[in-house]
């Protein structure tokens, strides 16, 4: 038996490194997951190269309340109540001082991580099953401040208040957590470091190794590995945390 043998389960923003780490593993597991993301054309490769019906995909914003209330429905409607919800979609925008940072970049990022997830909550949560798991991405940036990336922190902060107030009031003890990933060894974190390397006059992947104690970059699998136990029964008792993936950085 998997860790979440038999569990449906919805990523959002399963066509990102992450997500798709996640639901590669959610499915070695035993689960039935639901991907969705905005490119339907890149989540139906997706599906049709993981090869298996437990896999079924959704093309949604999920900023919009509409298409939220409709990616639940489709997954209620494929495989039964909701076991898991992992919401992980998400965006990032330039690396600039408050002073200069864009309006609508700033708009825009904020709404795809803190109304993404709060409409992922509201409209999930009375489609889940009792003893349900949500789990959100926050990051190190959700823990502590990031010259330059106001938005993004801002976000992510943000989604940290949304997990402790939703825990407080979930109910038929559904349990809500976010993974608060480190520096990934993926093209977003390698594209947001070469824009820190002009900044830093150095290579920032270099200074971020140097500065995580246990020495390197997290590969994808290893975030997708802390999702599957959040999701899992074996956390059960873990409900208003961060689970902290990163390597000892924020220690």
């Amino acid at each position: 038996m998997g860790l979440v043998e038999g569990k449906t389960c919805i990523v959002t923003g399963g066509a990102g490194s992450l997500g798709l780490a996640s639901v590669r593993a959610l499915l070695a597991e035993g689960a039935k997951v639901m991907l969705v993301d905005l490119d339907a054309d890149k989540l139906a490769g997706i599906v049709r190269e993981l090869a298996t019906d437990r896999a079924a995909f959704v093309a949604a914003d999920v900023t919009d309340a509409a298409q939220t209330r409709n990616y639940v429905d489709q997954t209620v409607a494929r495989w039964g109540k909701i076991d898991v919800l992992f919401s992980n979609a998400g965006n990032e925008g330039p690396l600039l001082p408050v002073t200069e940072y864009p309006e609508d970049a700033f708009d825009r990022i904020v709404a795809t991580h803190v109304r993404g997830g709060f409409l992922a909550c509201k409209y999930t949560i009375p489609q889940m099953n009792d003893g349900g798991s949500i789990i959100i991405t926050s990051s190190i940036v959700g823990v502590r401040g990031a010259a330059g990336n106001c938005a993004y922190g801002t976000a992510k902060h943000a989604l940290m208040g949304l997990m402790r107030c939703v825990a407080r009031e979930a109910p038929r003890r559904i349990r809500i957590n976010t993974i608060n990933p480190g520096p990934v060894d993926d093209e977003f974190m390698r594209i947001a470091e070469r824009t820190m390397s002009r900044e830093l006059g150095r290579d920032a992947g270099h200074w971020f190794d140097e500065n995580i104690p246990l020495g390197r970059h997290a590969e994808p699998q290893e975030i997708a590995q802390a999702v599957c136990f959040l999701a899992s029964d074996r956390s059960s008792y873990t409900s208003g945390t961060a689970l902290m993936v990163d390597g000892a950085f924020c220690a």
